[in-house]
Order: structure tokens, then sequence, then C-alpha cells
């Protein structure tokens, strides 16, 4: 079997371009000749665009400007319930964006929960949640979590010689920022400044469910808005190709800024800082921490709070919600087998080129090949497949399968990060034990390979499923009235302020998301899955 090494990630890698780069020669064929100077001539586009860099130039400055002081407050408080709200900070990796919205309608909205405290008071907020404003309240929301956990860990990454030694010193707050703290945070800022400015500039939930008007539309929505509203294929192309030239000089930023960490993080430890009992500290830690909380917690609470509504148990006698669960629960797991499929093909390859034929260059070419999907957004990605389908079939028959080729697609870089570790370590350490048990092909597979892979595994399809679970990107675009899935119907009716269905829709959406990992993690990793 051995001499069919190049099989299955060629199978997978051509598979791979072939979605990759079809949608794009369609982009390019409908685009004609991309005209950038004639692009920023359109008022319209050349608004669309600013806006797009600009909000995610300002969420990506809001939330670093509110994580490096929570992540000094975190690293100089140890309080009741700081572990549970480190592991929520980690939630907002993996909660669908869309329920995630829901929480955040349901506290800054018209009728939410601050409009509830400030009206009693003679105070009316007005609709400050749809536009700009909103759109940066939802990218603080996921990315302020994302950075403040990793600037953490810079910073407890700081020898605990170095903190007696300032003690020793007396060094104050500030000196203690300039000296230890700022060398650490500054490594990881421009790695950190461009994906969190890569997330919010390819962010297509958020704004299309807060941007509230032609006023603040990001180039993904203006693609949609293109294509599903007014059916202009050439604006779309157009649109799609210069998302997809900004996305890659995006990522090529990025690869640029990157750094390796200077050091291995450990485990933490409790360093005992000498600005720890500084009442100034004491005061700017406590205001910091409060407005971190008021700005993540509420959202999270009334999601919770969604399952305590009277009116819960109608709005789930609804038979389109079940029906779109069905049809969520379905592309889920077809789209995370496939993810899986791919990904494993690339790895085996790339393992075989790597480790017994010596050939790194040729196995990093394998693995990079799943990772270039990177470069597509999902709204992008579905363009192309929209128009490149058109003149053969008709698009919304087949647009289950189109969702599911986009999110199997886009889940696949997290099936290469999870996968890729455990399956070279494996091979390092039990290759020649197998060899020299004459273990091979489907034995080899089941005696040797599942058992130590089946815990990585799991997460990895796991992972897959709730990615596709979750995703708004692809049906807000296949979408329709036959064929809907939980976000998109939770989009539909924050749209129509059907705040009641919407909690049905998004309590729902947020069970069936712990329940698929919770069961596919278990059931396929083993019962220990989760503690490893």
């Amino acid at each position: 079997m051995r001499r069919f090494w190049w099989l299955p990630g060629s199978l997978s890698g051509s598979l791979i371009l072939l979605l990759g780069l079809a949608p794009l020669c369609a982009l390019l064929w409908q685009a004609g000749a991309l005209d950038p100077i004639g692009l920023l001539q359109d008022p319209y586009l050349r608004h669309v665009l600013l806006f797009s860099l600009n909000q995610a130039a300002l969420s990506t400055l809001l939330s670093l400007g509110l994580a490096i002081p929570l992540a000094r407050a975190l690293s100089r408080r140890h309080f009741p319930g700081r572990r549970l709200l480190l592991k929520l900070f980690g939630l907002s990796l993996v909660l669908p964006v869309i329920i995630a919205i829901f929480g955040i309608v349901t506290v800054h909205g018209q009728h939410g929960w601050v409009a509830q405290l400030l009206r009693p008071l003679g105070i009316e907020p007005g609709q400050y949640l749809y536009g700009l404003t909103g759109i940066l309240i939802a990218h603080v929301f996921f990315n302020m979590p994302l950075a403040a956990r990793l600037l953490l860990q810079a910073i407890e990454a700081i020898p605990e010689s170095s903190w007696r030694l300032a003690s020793q010193l007396g060094l104050r707050s500030h000196h203690l920022f300039k000296v230890l703290e700022w060398p650490v945070i500054r490594a990881q800022l421009p790695g950190l400044a461009s994906l969190i400015f890569m997330l919010c500039f390819t962010s297509f939930a958020t704004v299309l469910a807060l941007g509230g008007g032609p006023k603040s539309t990001t180039l993904e929505v203006a693609i949609y808005q293109a294509l599903r509203l007014d059916f202009d294929l050439a604006t779309a192309g157009t649109l799609a190709l210069l998302q997809l030239l900004l996305s890659a000089l995006i990522l090529w930023g990025q690869h640029k800024l990157q750094r390796a960490p200077a050091s291995r993080i450990g485990l933490a430890r409790r360093a005992e800082r000498p600005d720890r009992d500084q009442w100034l500290t004491r005061l700017a830690d406590a205001l910091v921490l409060t407005l971190a909380l008021a700005l993540f917690l509420p959202p999270l609470l009334a999601i919770v709070s969604a399952g305590l509504r009277p009116e819960l148990l109608d709005a789930l006698h609804s038979t389109p919600l079940w029906q779109a669960a069905g049809t969520s629960l379905w592309i889920a797991v077809v789209a995370g087998l496939l993810a899986l499929l791919l990904g494993s093909g690339l790895l085996i390859t790339s393992r075989h080129a790597k480790l017994r034929r010596h050939a790194r260059r040729q196995a990093a070419l394998w693995e990079a090949s799943g990772s270039l999907i990177l470069m597509l957004p999902a709204v992008v990605l579905s363009t192309g497949l929209f128009i490149l389908c058109m003149p053969w079939v008709d698009v919304f028959a087949i647009a289950p399968w189109l969702v599911i080729l986009v999110n199997a697609l886009m889940a696949l870089p997290y099936v290469l990060r999870t996968l890729s570790g455990p399956m070279q370590l494996v091979a390092r350490q039990y290759d020649r034990l197998g060899d020299s048990l004459g273990l091979t092909g489907w034995h080899r597979l089941r005696l040797l390979e599942w058992p130590l892979l089946r815990r990585p595994l799991a997460l990895a399809l796991a992972l897959s499923m709730i990615l596709s679970l979750g995703d708004l990107g692809a049906i807000a675009l296949f979408g329709s009235s036959t064929m809907a899935t939980l976000p998109w119907l939770l989009y539909q009716q924050l749209g129509s302020y059907q705040l009641g269905p919407a909690a049905a829709t998004a309590l729902l959406l947020l069970l069936l998301c712990l329940a698929l990992f919770t069961l596919v993690e278990r059931g396929i990793g083993g019962k220990d899955a989760h503690s490893g």
C-alpha cells in the first residue's frame, strides 16, 4: 500500500484546488478586466471599501486597547471565578456568531436590557446598536477575550525571578509595564493585530445583522446584496475578486508580522507582583474588569436566559424551526465528514513525504494546499460557485450540496491544525513498531493508528461540524424558503424583531452545538476524550 502514498493527498488536493480555482476563474470571467482605479471612482464602492477598512481598524484598536489593561489586571488579580472567566473567554472562539448576535441584540436592542435600565431614569438610549457602533460592540465581544488570553499567556511567561528583582528594586506599576510587560506584549501585538484585523475585515454575519443599512456595508455584505438582492453578477464578481485580493494581501501581512514565541509557555504560576497592592492599580484593575465584564458577560447571560422565557414552549412547537434544525444537522454532519476526509488525505501523504522520504518541502506543500482556502472568504467562494453553476443547473436545487462544499472547505484549516501534530507524533513513535509486527493496510489502521488518533480525530470532526452548524456565510447566498438552516432562520427572526421565536431558535442552535460536540468528542474520542 505504501507505493500509493501519494494517492490520498493527490485526490484531496485535486478536489480542493478544483473547488478553489474553478470559482476563482468564474469570478475572473464575470468581472472581466478588474479596474481598481475605475472601482475607486464609484462613490458607493469607494465608501464600502473605506468602511470595510475603517471598521476593521477601529475594531482592532478597541479590542487590543481593552485587552492590554485587561491582561495586566488578570495577571495581578486572582479572584474567585477567574478560571471560569478565562474558560468563558475561550467560549467566544467557538460560539456561533449568530447566537452571540442574538445575545447582543437582547442586551443592546431597542427593547433590550440597557434600554429597560435607562428609560426609568429618563434616558432614551436610541438606536445605537445598528450601524458602526453595533458592529464595534460585536467585534470587541469576540476579539477582546482572544487578545486578552494570548497577552495574559505572554505576561505569565515572564520568569518569577524577574518579578522578585523588580520587587527588590521597588519598581512602580508603570515601570513594570515598561521594563517587563511591554517587551513581551510588543512581540505579540503585530501578529495579533493582523489576525484581529483579518477577522473583522472578513466578518459577514455581524455586519449583515447589525450593519443597519448602506452606510454601514462591508465588501462581503455588498457582494451578498449585489447577488441576492440585485442579481448583478458583474458587480458581485468584481467585488468578490477585490475582496479576494485584499484578503490575500492581509494574510501575507499577517504571515510577515507573525513571530514565533520567544519562550515556551508552561503552566501559569502565580507570580508575586510588587504592584499588586498599590491603590492606583487596584482602582485601575477594578475599572478595567468592570468594563470588560459589562461588555462580555451580559450577552452570554441573555443567551442562557432565553431558556427561561414563558413563551419558549410555544415557539418550540414551530414546524419551520425543526425543519431548519434537521437541515442544519445533516449539512453539519456531511460537511464535517468531508472536511475530515480531505484533511486526513493531505496529512497521510505529507506525513509519508516528511518521515519516510525526508522531503520536508514537498510535505509542507501538501499541507499548505489545504490552508490556501484561507485566502477565499466564504462569501467569495460561495459567489464563485453560484456564478459557476448558474448556467448549467438550478443553483437553489443543489443549494444544500454547495453549502456543504463551502462549509467543509472553511473547516479544513482547523482539521489540519488539529490533526497534523498528533499524526506526525504517532508515526515517529510507532512506525518502526508497526513495521516489526508486520502491520499493514487495514490492520495497521485498526490496531495501531485508530487507538492513538481517535481523540484528535474526534476533536477535528466535532470542530468542523460546529463551524458548519453555526455558519451564515454560505447559507446567506444559497438559502431560500424551502431550504433554511437555524442560523439563517435566526437571522430572519432578528431582522423582523421576532425576539420570542428568535430566543427559541438561538437556544436550540446552542443546545445542538453542545450536544453534537459532546456526542462526537466522547462517542468517537472515547469516554475520557474531554480530559485530554
